[in-house]
């Protein structure tokens, strides 16, 4: 069995692919630091290839799924992403339209390609990694939040597709709430939800994955945040999230860049 992981350098990327391989998975690990990428490889043994990419470039993107034909690949792992904190009229557009490239154009060019080759192939398993953001709008990180919901209802709409073919390809969408993980440390910002880790989120996204389930949310807190927000009134949930976004603002008052 042969997995592609994407963001595999750090967070829960890297956590999904250290549990892959120690359940005996070949991988391929992909994400723009080769060094890092080097490192893996040298730990995780023989069955590791490597390719560095910058998926916000979508030629980089084509690179990576061709470099994956016919190696067999059985899972996708779409992992790569980051976001931006502040007011959508304050941060920087630049920015934000490479987030938008990483977190949505190379989720959707990758699970498009592969999804197409593992219906060829009547097997296969896709993990989409979104956020329990996806559930909800989120003033203070617009972008993030909705780049989200496009992972989450892109893969809610493909899950349906596959059920209602029958098919024996799987597609599974993990949405977690707060990880400790580099995407919260590099923002210095605190929650008032004790994050989970970065491993507990991948063996929970993993067995989910491997047991055919779609929802793969983390943490009985999260769980039930989620299936609360259902029954709030849209514009009194964005207010809620907005007095939560604003606690995480840094000590210095400067928003910075979240990556995972």
């Amino acid at each position: 069995m042969k997995a592609l992981v994407t963001g595999a350098t750090s967070g829960i990327g890297q956590s999904i692919a250290r549990k892959l391989a120690k359940r005996g998975w070949e991988l391929i690990l992909t994400g723009r630091n080769e060094d890092a990428l080097k490192e893996m490889q040298k730990t995780l043994g023989s069955g590791t290839e490597i390719i560095a990419a910058d998926l916000a470039r979508k030629e980089e993107v084509f690179r990576v799924y061709k470099f994956c034909q016919g190696k067999e690949v059985d899972m996708l792992v779409n992992n790569a992403g980051y976001g931006l904190f502040g007011k959508f009229d304050e941060t920087d557009l630049e920015d934000e339209l490479n987030m938008i490239n990483v977190n949505i154009t190379a989720l959707h060019i990758l699970t498009k390609l592969f999804l197409r080759d593992f219906k060829k192939q009547d097997h296969g398993t896709i993990l989409n990694v979104a956020s329990a953001a996806g559930f909800m709008s989120g003033p203070l990180m617009a972008a993030y939040y909705a780049s989200k919901n496009y992972v989450l209802r892109l893969s809610l709409a493909i899950y349906e597709e596959l059920r209602r073919d029958k098919s024996n390809v799987t597609i599974t969408v993990l949405c977690p709430g707060p990880v400790a993980t580099n995407f919260n440390n590099r923002a210095g910002v605190s929650f008032s939800v004790k994050p989970i880790t970065a491993d507990y989120a991948a063996e929970y996204a993993i067995h989910k994955a491997m047991t055919g389930k779609f929802f793969a949310v983390p943490g009985l807190t999260v769980r039930l945040g989620t299936w609360g927000a259902r029954f709030l009134p849209h514009k009194m949930l964005s207010a809620i999230v907005y007095n939560i976004q604003q606690a995480k603002k840094t000590a210095d008052g400067k928003d910075k860049a979240l990556n995972k």
